[in-house]
């Protein structure tokens, strides 16, 4: 039987059409309905403090599904759904792989809803789901995932090609830096590809995914470094 897939905002980036849809099927095929809902804020909420404004909402919002809150839950669905879908999807590449992670993931935020402690942000929480859970299943299917290549480079990520020396077939030049690419991230071991996903595409912050990795941030930026070295090196012939 199909699952509906996880809704995502069609601005969002997610490769191709099909995008992951929570707003159904999440317990046995139950629907939520829509729910538009003044999202208020509390600064007397516990764990509130020192917190942005969205992370704040977050652990309010927690709070209220801790207690059973279905509304709650699904406005944590509707927040962050493109977060783990995209990232789930860089590191799986197959829309039904997607679903299933993507589901995966909130149902553990509902049964952890009671037990859930703010210690850190929010989305770090929900990204250490969804790494464990993308981890198990490329370990368990042994295989090498797409990557869908859209980046948003930072300033510490300069372009993998020249843009100042054009080669004569642009056309030609850009389809096969693109497969190239593609291969040189799909042997990147599943550490550096997931700093790489958080960096590149999530545009978080070596502290951040310092975070879901459980490792140190000079470790994280050793991690980075390593990857782009073995990326430039695979596509040595499109550099300038």
């Amino acid at each position: 039987m199909h699952r509906p897939l996880l809704a995502c905002n069609k601005n969002d980036d997610y490769e191709g059409d099909r995008r992951p849809n929570l707003a159904v099927g999440i317990f046995g095929g139950q629907i939520f309905r829509s729910w538009n809902i003044q999202v208020t804020m509390s600064q007397n909420h516990p764990g509130n403090q020192g917190r942005s404004e969205e992370d704040a909402d977050d652990v309010r919002l927690m709070g209220l599904v801790g207690q059973g809150d279905t509304q709650a839950f699904e406005q944590l669905i509707e927040k962050h759904q493109a977060l783990v879908a995209g990232t789930a999807a860089r590191m799986l590449g197959s829309s039904s792989d997607v679903e299933d992670i993507a589901q995966q993931v909130f149902i553990r935020v509902w049964k952890s809803a009671r037990r859930y402690v703010p210690r850190a942000k929010f989305t770090t929480w929900l990204l250490k789901i969804t790494r464990n859970l993308v981890f198990n299943e490329m370990r368990r299917t042994k295989r090498r995932p797409h990557f869908p290549l859209q980046p948003e480079q930072g300033a510490d990520d300069p372009p993998l090609k020249d843009e100042t020396n054009p080669a004569p077939d642009v056309s030609l030049l850009e389809s096969e830096l693109q497969q190239a690419i593609e291969e040189a991230i799909q042997r990147l071991p599943e550490t550096q590809r997931m700093a790489l996903v958080l960096r590149r595409y999530e545009q978080l912050s070596y502290e951040q995914i310092a975070d879901v990795l459980d490792l140190s941030v000079p470790a994280v930026k050793s991690v980075l470094f390593r990857a782009r070295t073995e990326l430039r090196a695979r596509l040595s012939k499109y550099l300038g």
